[in-house]
């Protein structure tokens, strides 16, 4: 079944622009890492995980829309220091949670898309937290600081990219995944 046009140029700029961020975020993972920030290193690969889960939900609503398609997504660049690079991965996160998963999934639930509002809505809750993870890592990293999580875990759920730092709820808060499935960091 064919997918309203409109949703599905959304689909495909939401896929290029999750599937950017999960390459940037591991770029600026190493960079962390060398700079001695192992810690939001972790952060930046778990994060990448969970944006390439939410490219993976937008391809597959996308399965039988089949053909070449130019796809136009917006992204940070550069490369400077851990806490610059923080506060673009903040920008391009809180871009997704005001403005573009906002319209994204308003547009599918008027088209009636039901499974593009679910990968819209997975995205947009874990944006939130992502938001808020790196608002806090950049904060350490102005302090010439790692985030203090040396003992624990960052969890991500690979059903809708929820992410959770230390004991993780059970289930998953946003789409009610057993937390066995997560994956750690």
């Amino acid at each position: 079944m064919s997918i309203n046009a409109m949703t599905a140029d959304f689909l495909r700029s939401a896929y290029g622009g999750e599937s950017m961020a999960h390459m940037r975020y591991l770029v600026w993972a190493e960079h962390a890492a060398k700079n001695n920030f192992p810690n939001i290193c972790r952060l930046y690969k778990a994060i990448a995980y969970a944006e390439q889960v939410h490219a993976h939900n937008h391809f597959k609503v996308l399965k039988d829309e089949t053909g070449g398609f130019k796809v136009e997504a917006g992204g940070e660049f550069g490369l400077q220091s851990v806490a610059e690079n923080l506060a673009w991965a903040i920008e391009g996160e809180m871009g997704e949670v005001e403005q573009m998963y906002p319209v994204y999934y308003n547009a599918a639930e008027f088209q009636g898309e039901k499974e593009a509002m679910r990968s819209f809505h997975y995205a947009l809750e874990a944006e939130k937290i992502h938001a808020r993870m790196f608002t806090e890592a950049r904060e350490m990293a102005l302090q010439k600081k790692d985030l203090p999580i040396d003992n624990q875990k960052i969890y991500i759920c690979p059903v809708c990219g929820f992410t959770h730092i230390g004991e993780h709820p059970d289930p998953c808060p946003v789409c009610k995944v057993k937390s066995s499935m997560f994956v750690a960091f």
